[in-house]
């Protein structure tokens, strides 16, 4: 094994050891020790991604995809584990360890003396060890490995307050959202491994170019691209783990977990996934041109329609959740636009301000005894002053102002889809632009309403906020403030620093313009006016719109109708469903069938027993009977 394998493996390992010390290790682990080893654990994955950095961006390092070793044999076909370390998945060790590392350290803090403080490190280690597993796979095995531990491990975390039956309806229908997706994404496995005859990823990017044109018939008498076919399978897990519209349902319901899993899961981790793959699966969806469109349609959609709901939300982290949407869609825009580089750049920079966001939320909640309705808060800006600039850098830069980060990357996004030619990139041009205002718009409510205007509690009774959560939130404030000016050419400039991770076709690239900026920021700005002019200076408004605008309103309170109707047919109709089986079961298979079946082989051996009576004047009538019958029986077939 090569020094290169040990440190990969290291990366890998070592937050998964220090989650099986937390939680493991039982009384033996104090709770001191348990977050110490589980910070100690992330860190040095930290530090070994930045070895991978250095190594690969500054010392020109060559990509490096090898089997570690073989897991099964089964005929022809050889099942590994091994590790792809290319530029794409330096960028996601670097995002991935160093948000877990800062939302460790934060939750020293926030999980202060919480009684499941040592379960509550193992799971967040455990998450981030899963989603290294996802993102360093070389093939399409090992990958779904790391996709389901992050399902299950997710599962654990929104539950983690099991006793609150809010969490564990939360925690469930983020598992059941996620295993659709992952049905059609495990299709899709089977689909590539019987077509291609291998899992691992250079194979099947190698060999798809040759079945490009190949067919597969799904229903009679129809023909459809496998290709098309197999990309939209495996981005139906992409949407589940993504959350796009309409699996999203399962993500506002996250909010039920503890904030620092809040910021894990929204802003590094669990939803990035799904952009991750489709960027890593370049090769094959730009194969896919109708599956791009769809993928345009579904992340615009998501983020307008996403940002609006979140308009009308009261609970401070159910804001932050639906931003995370929104943003999504926008990744989901870029990818589908064939900016693979501008998308995975958003990743980068919207994991910065949205950690940075829910961290400064969490704060806000702990000041505010756990409270999360931003009506009852208010004059918050002088009580917390670090938490305050926080949260203004956060959403600086979620609105996309200069110099803020989220300006860089999202703007590359709408410029790319401006210039695509694909054709739904007219809808997606419109649905990002507009939803650019949005998203300043809602944030800055939120901002205002939490931060400004007059205090709704006394001072004495807030709680003053800690050095690890300031350290937290200077530590996030920084990169989401500088990161997009200083990676902006890197990422976007030809050939660009993913350029050895992506595949784009010559008709799918794009010639970007810089016109477009202005026009995203002006929207951004006009959002930013109009949150200011309706939340601090005429307050009333808000009221006026609710009371002329009603429908509306209830629309973007039932989220489109989306949570009713999943539960209406999926749920209430299932239940009926069960019910209805359940008669079927219990009226015609056990009485009719199996009881049934049991009494009338009961009376049939009853009347055969009387028969059985040692007479021989009735045994003879019986055979003559018997004999009557058959010469009749004779008589009528000659």
């Amino acid at each position: 094994m090569t020094h290169y394998q040990l440190i990969n493996l290291a990366l890998v390992l070592f937050p998964l050891a220090g989650a099986l010390i937390a939680g493991l290790g039982g009384r033996r682990v104090s709770d001191s020790l348990a977050h110490t080893a589980t910070i100690l654990g992330v860190a040095i994955s930290f530090i070994l991604s930045l070895y991978f950095a250095y190594h690969l961006f500054f010392m020109q390092g060559g990509t490096y995809d090898a089997n570690l070793y073989l897991w099964d044999l089964t005929g022809k076909f050889r099942f590994n584990i091994g590790f792809l370390i290319d530029p794409l998945t330096v960028v996601m060790f670097l995002i991935v360890t160093f948000i877990s590392l800062i939302v460790h350290i934060y939750s020293v803090t926030y999980m202060a003396g919480d009684p499941g403080y040592k379960r509550f490190f193992s799971y967040m280690s455990a998450f981030t060890f899963a989603m290294l597993m996802l993102v360093s796979a070389n093939n399409f095995l090992q990958l779904f490995f790391g996709w389901e531990a992050v399902g299950l491990v997710s599962y654990l975390l929104i539950g983690f307050w099991f006793k609150r039956e809010a969490a564990n309806a939360g925690s469930l229908k983020a598992f059941l959202v996620n295993r659709v997706g992952d049905f059609g994404f495990f299709l899709g496995i089977a689909l590539l491994f019987n077509y291609f005859g291998s899992l691992d990823y250079y194979q099947v990017f190698h060999a798809a170019p040759a079945l490009k044109n190949a067919t597969i018939s799904i229903f009679p008498h129809t023909s459809y691209s496998l290709i098309a076919v197999i990309c939209f399978l495996l981005f139906v897990g992409a949407m589940g783990k993504s959350a796009q519209v309409p699996l999203h349902v399962w993500l506002p319901e996250s909010m039920e977990g503890p904030t620092p899993i809040s910021a894990l899961i929204h802003a590094a981790t669990m939803v990035t996934a799904g952009v991750y793959l489709v960027a890593r699966l370049s090769p094959l969806y730009e194969l896919a041109p109708s599956v791009l469109n769809l993928i345009l349609i579904l992340g615009a959609t998501t983020a307008l329609f996403m940002g609006l709901v979140a308009i009308v939300q009261n609970d401070i982290k159910r804001i932050i959740a639906y931003s995370t949407l929104s943003q999504l869609g926008y990744m989901m825009v870029g990818l589908g636009a064939s900016a693979y580089a501008a998308g995975i750049f958003h990743l980068v920079t919207h994991a910065f301000f949205k950690a940075l966001l829910f961290l400064a939320a969490g704060s806000v909640i702990l000041t505010m005894h756990h409270e999360q309705d931003i009506r009852k808060m208010g004059g918050l800006a002088k009580v917390m002053p670090i938490t305050y600039l926080g949260f203004l850098v956060g959403a600086l830069a979620l609105a996309a102002l200069p110099p803020f980060s989220g300006f860089y990357s999202k703007d590359a996004i709408i410029d790319a889809v401006h210039a695509s030619t694909l054709p739904a990139a007219s809808y997606a041009y419109y649905c990002v632009l507009i939803g650019a205002m949005i998203t300043a718009f809602y944030i800055f409510r939120a901002f205002f309403l939490v931060f400004h205007g007059q205090s709704r509690m006394p001072i004495k009774h807030y709680q003053k906020t800690t050095w690890i959560v300031k350290f937290s939130l200077i530590s996030l404030a920084i990169p989401a403030t500088i990161a997009g000016f200083l990676l902006v050419q890197r990422f976007l400039s030809v050939p660009g620093l993913l350029a050895n991770s992506l595949s784009i076709l010559p008709s799918h690239k794009l010639t970007v313009t810089e016109h477009l900026m202005s026009r995203a920021t002006l929207f951004s700005g006009l959002g930013i006016v109009l949150a200011w002019f309706c939340y601090h200076q005429f307050p009333s408004i808000p009221n006026w719109v609710q009371k002329h605008f009603t429908f509306l309103y209830r629309v973007l309170v039932n989220k489109y109708g989306f949570d009713a109707f999943n539960r209406t047919v999926f749920v209430n109709g299932g239940r009926r469903l069960a019910k209805l089986f359940f008669k079927v079961d219990a009226n015609v298979l056990d009485k009719k069938l199996i009881d049934g079946s049991g009494r009338r082989i009961n009376w049939l051996s009853n009347v055969l027993r009387r028969l059985q009576s040692g007479y021989i004047y009735q045994y003879a009538f019986i055979m003559v009977l018997g004999i009557i019958i058959f010469l009749l029986a004779y008589t009528l077939r000659t």
